[in-house]
């Protein structure tokens, strides 16, 4: 009978994105652009209040699969809906 196999947490590690603060660091970086494009658009420190709450947001979407953005930017990017998407429920080519 074979010995289980041990998991090496530098594997883990090294297949990680860059994080930061519980987020992908693309993420953090574009939740600070819109608070504070929000913030000088309603010129009030009160637009600050945002930024925890996108965050949290985002935290709570990294917490199973921390490439969860960029999945969906690569998915968004690469298929987009097609024009008969309303009429089959998906991405149908042919008419």
């Amino acid at each position: 009978m074979t010995a289980p196999l041990d998991r090496d947490l530098v594997f883990q590690a090294m297949t990680r994105p860059q994080m930061f603060a519980g987020v992908t660091y693309s993420y953090f970086v574009v939740n600070a652009v819109l608070t504070i494009e929000l913030f000088l658009i309603s010129r009030s420190f009160l637009a600050l209040l945002v930024a925890p709450l996108i965050h949290l947001a985002g935290y709570l979407a990294c917490l199973n699969e921390p490439r969860m953005f960029d999945l969906w930017l690569i998915r968004v990017s690469r298929c987009p809906r097609v024009k008969n998407f309303a009429f089959w429920g998906c991405n149908v080519y042919s008419p």
